[in-house]
């Protein structure tokens, strides 16, 4: 099988990149400084101390690469010029370099397979079918990255077209095969940044950016036991993004801790003029960052709803009910205030992508979208969503890949384009249901987040563009993990992450992956 062949071929390059590693070099035994699980703060502190490099770092990674990703497939590809940029960023901490002092200096990045990097990576949704396609420039994020002098380490798997193929299942790409969950390997990874969430929790990288449309970063967070963040929309820049809509998508940290993830976000938010929706979501970002937000007192004077119906509805007793009861007690005690039994008017019509229009419009934005981008490519095996679903039809009948369906590519090909009036009608129906439900509630209540669990608020976030955060808030009785999630309007980033942040310290839920079967 392909995908059998291309995880030998990356295990290969793996070996190729590290022949030179000085694995000799034990930084855990001679300073007592593990970098399993160390935060940004902490690495950077490591480097400040001389008892880390980032070329030690990097090739630490390497190993868990090489030790892990077989068994879980979390990343498509490893730079092959990662010791190089890590030699690079120590020659610049040593000669201090002005961008040496930055929060992601000399720190290994994993980026999603469809952010395009101007590099020897490839960028390919994890499909096949634009494996060898030539990018014109880094994307919007990626030329942040680099300007801060992050490490680009690899491209991380996901769920093939960020899950807007239709059919195969959360995790799987042509490319990087089936990613499982670390924490129970035969629980639901979630997509579609699978591949950022279960590298990160697992220690392969130090941290990871994913994208959402609908659910593509809170999901696989809160499936993985990490911290997501889903901006509010074009905070982050899209472009040089492999597209499903404008008006949807979103880039975002996937990290361990929400201190790592305002790291990232600092790093990567602003304007782009690749991405012109940039200019007017710049203004939402605070002076001095996102950093200085983390505060562990940061739930206090906050407002916190909780809609029951339909975001906690389990049985009493259950240890979810319990769970999250034990954890509305410590907001409360650590100064939020909780308001209860709260009602989002037509919420099941907000969470149903077809009564809200999500579904219709998504669909024809789509085709516009992703024309747009390969017609941009500096070369492509395809250049239309026409040509994807015949390569789909095509490249199944050589058995190299599965024969998934591709029922939501069939679907955006039918549509006929953004002056039909059926389209006109959903993004009304959205923007409506959006002001008289969710934008109500936290006005009228004077809310700073609604609390919900898992990702089943994200149709609500998505057709919204508003922000969300995802932390570990435990673990079922068959160890998967299960998440909290802050939500807010647009803009409310700081807010979130004093929420976010100042529950993690007070609860400290999140442990390393078993690798349950």
């Amino acid at each position: 099988m392909a995908t059998q062949s291309h995880h030998r071929i990356l295990q290969c390059a793996l070996l190729l990149v590290i022949i030179s590693c000085s694995f000799g070099v034990n930084v855990s035994a001679a300073t007592n400084f593990s970098i399993a699980e160390a935060t940004v703060a902490e690495l950077q502190a490591a480097f400040k101390q001389n008892i880390l490099t980032s070329r030690q770092l990097v090739e630490f990674y390497l190993s868990q690469v090489l030790k892990i990703n077989s068994r879980i497939r979390g990343i498509i590809e490893v730079n092959p010029d990662v010791l190089t940029l890590a030699d690079q960023a120590d020659q610049e901490r040593w000669a201090g370099s002005p961008n040496s002092t930055s929060g992601l200096h000399g720190i290994p990045i994993l980026l999603k397979d469809n952010m395009g990097t101007k590099d020897k990576l490839n960028t390919t949704a994890g499909s096949f079918a634009l494996l060898g396609s030539v990018v014109p420039r880094d994307s919007g994020v990626a030329a942040k990255l680099r300007a801060t002098g992050a490490i680009i380490f690899g491209k991380a798997g996901l769920s093939e077209w960020a899950h807007y193929r239709g059919g195969p299942p959360s995790g799987w790409s042509g490319r990087g095969g089936q990613a499982l969950n670390p924490y129970v390997m035969s629980a639901d990874p979630r997509g579609s940044s699978t591949g950022s969430a279960i590298s990160v929790a697992s220690n392969m990288v130090a941290v990871a950016l994913g994208t959402e449309t609908d659910g593509s970063i809170i999901g696989p967070s809160y499936a993985n036991s990490v911290v997501g963040i889903k901006p509010t929309l074009a905070l982050t820049s899209r472009a040089g993004v492999v597209p499903i809509t404008a008006r949807q998508d979103t880039v975002g940290p996937i990290c361990r801790t929400v201190s790592d993830a305002a790291y990232v976000l600092d790093a990567i938010a602003g304007y782009d003029p690749y991405d012109t929706a940039t200019s007017t979501a710049s203004e939402f970002i605070p002076p001095g960052g996102y950093v200085q937000f983390l505060n562990a007192s940061g739930l206090k004077g906050k407002r916190l709803g909780i809609v029951r119906n339909p975001f906690f509805n389990f049985p009493n007793g259950s240890y979810m009910a319990q769970a999250f009861q034990k954890h509305f007690q410590t907001l409360s005690q650590n100064g939020a205030t909780v308001v209860d039994n709260l009602v989002i008017a037509n919420i099941s019509m907000i969470l149903n992508s077809s009564l809200s229009g999500e579904a219709i419009a998504t669909s024809t934005e789509f085709k516009v979208t992703l024309n747009t981008y390969l017609s941009e490519l500096v070369s492509s095996p395809i250049r239309t969503l026409a040509d994807a679903i015949a390569f789909n039809l095509n490249y199944s009948t050589l058995e190299m890949i599965p024969q998934y369906g591709q029922s939501l590519f069939l679907a955006a090909e039918n549509t006929t384009g953004t002056s039909n009036p059926v389209y006109q009608a959903a993004l009304a129906n959205m923007k409506s249901l959006t002001e008289n439900g969710f934008v109500k509630l936290m006005t009228d209540y004077n809310l700073d987040a609604m609390i919900t669990m898992n990702d089943t608020v994200t149709p609500l976030l998505a057709i919204g563009g508003f922000p969300a955060i995802s932390v570990p808030a435990g673990y079922a009785p068959n160890g998967a993990p299960f998440g909290i999630c802050f939500n807010g309007l647009q803009g409310y980033e700081p807010r979130l992450i004093e929420i976010a942040y100042a529950f993690e310290q007070a609860t400290k839920i999140r442990k390393p992956p078993s690798f349950l079967v």
